[in-house]
């Protein structure tokens, strides 16, 4: 039985037209690369961001230096702010509705994001969301010691209500480093969506238990468990 579902916010149940990915690659640009927005969010997707431009400098420009990665950082969260400042923010399609779906069925619903908490709880405010109202609780990166693929946030999440099976647990993520971390939590269903980061073949690499291209289609994954 599944008593908790844990959503990814950007991609997954948030639509700000990937404003923190354009701005990463922005930020990570200026200091004199000149990365693609497709290979910002193959190697970016899902982390908590200063591990995300780490993952990109290492990857793509064979970088290891961590004043470089402060640099960019401290660029990309000054630049983030004023795209926050008047950027229009949407639930993705659905989001509202399965949230009410899973409550009806007295499934916890957790939001976790690579985001800080500043980040994040500027998303939520923006799109006039409650916590204890559309969602029961907010993990963010900066909550934690690890991130994403770590499992830390879930199993954050897990010990606030008092859950300690992961089987009784779902993840949904839009990217591949989502579904690694529901895996590393032993989550029992892992799922991947098709309306963010990462494409289907990226999804299907990760081996999740499901695949959805719309929220709702999660409703007969958990109750295919009950």
């Amino acid at each position: 039985m599944i008593k908790m579902v844990v959503f990814d916010m950007a991609g997954t149940t948030v639509d700000e037209n990937n404003v923190v990915y354009k701005t990463l690659r922005t930020a990570i640009n200026e200091a004199g690369y000149n990365f693609s927005l497709d290979e910002v969010l193959a190697q970016g997707a899902g982390k908590e961001k200063r591990q995300a431009i780490k993952s990109i400098l290492q990857v793509y420009a064979g970088k290891d230096d961590e004043a470089l990665v402060d640099s960019i950082y401290a660029n990309f969260i000054v630049q983030l702010a004023d795209a926050y400042a008047s950027l229009e923010v949407l639930p993705q399609p659905n989001a509202t509705d399965l949230f009410g779906a899973l409550a009806e069925r007295d499934i916890i619903v957790v939001l976790n994001t690579g985001y800080n908490r500043e980040t994040a709880e500027s998303l939520v405010n923006k799109l006039g969301w409650e916590e204890g109202v559309e969602f029961d609780l907010l993990v963010t990166a900066t909550d934690v010691d690890k991130n994403r693929p770590n499992p830390d946030m879930i199993l954050f999440a897990m010990e606030h209500f008092g859950i300690t099976d992961g089987a009784e647990v779902a993840k949904v993520g839009d990217s591949i480093i989502d579904i690694e971390e529901g895996r590393n939590a032993g989550c029992l269903l892992n799922v991947g969506i098709t309306t963010g980061a990462h494409t289907l073949e990226q999804l299907q690499s990760a081996n999740p238990e499901g695949i959805i291209n719309d929220l709702l289609e999660l409703l007969p994954l958990v109750d295919a468990v009950e």
